[in-house]
């Protein structure tokens, strides 16, 4: 039996040929370590971002010292067992509903099935309806078996070079944009090699996107 959250069902939502929009979840359209930080701070504890990393960031509130890694884990899986009040990146919903009339939508995000549940809670509760795909490791694969039955122009966007290489690797005709949500987090990533667009915020994205759509003569 297909689950809410698999790729057959995503596929099922969208129109073959028409043009696609893949969208990571975590820092591309949710604020996961804004979301993060503050539970950690209703445990004594703090994000120290010095790296893209949350392993070695996480410190004590009283000494500053540094958590172990074991306890980071502990922490990401206490957080992660409920992934529904995630607020959302600045722009994104703004710039999805725009696109919306010109292009389909979908969210491939690395989480296990038992997030997938909270997950799509928090996407109805931000208004955004959207078909999801629960992925595991680099996504290229899911980014080209979801683009197999779209139109051209399709696009990916993600925060995480290694997605976007992935990308690039197993569908090399689909564009993709390196956006980084969470204004912490931007000095701390170069551009991804493999992006033909390093978006400031949304609203950068979406021009990039509507020219190409236009381009195309969508």
């Amino acid at each position: 039996m297909s689950e809410a959250f698999d790729i057959g069902t995503a596929l099922a939502r969208l129109t073959p040929g028409r043009p696609l929009l893949i969208v990571d979840a975590d820092e591309v359209v949710l604020r996961f370590v804004d979301g993060f930080d503050r539970f950690l701070r209703g445990g004594g504890l703090y994000l120290d971002l010095t790296s893209y990393r949350l392993h070695g960031n996480v410190k004590r509130r009283d000494d500053g010292s540094a958590i172990l890694d074991v306890e980071v884990t502990a922490l990401l899986d206490a957080f992660r067992r409920d992934l529904d009040s995630l607020e959302i990146v600045e722009g994104a919903r703004e710039a999805l509903e725009a696109l919306k009339p010109r292009i389909d939508i979908a969210m491939l995000t690395n989480i296990s099935a038992a997030q997938a549940g909270p997950r799509l809670r928090n996407l109805a509760a931000l208004g955004l309806d959207l078909p999801l795909v629960a992925n595991s490791g680099l996504k290229g694969p899911a980014v080209k078996a979801l683009a197999a039955r779209a139109g051209r122009p399709a696009f990916f966007v993600d925060d995480i070079p290694q997605n976007l290489t992935s990308a690039a690797e197993a569908a090399p005709e689909i564009f993709r944009i390196h956006l980084i949500g969470d204004d912490r987090l931007k000095p701390l990533l170069p551009p991804a090699a493999h992006a033909h667009l390093r978006a400031e915020d949304w609203a950068e994205a979406r021009r990039f996107i509507d020219d190409k759509l236009n381009e195309a003569g969508l």
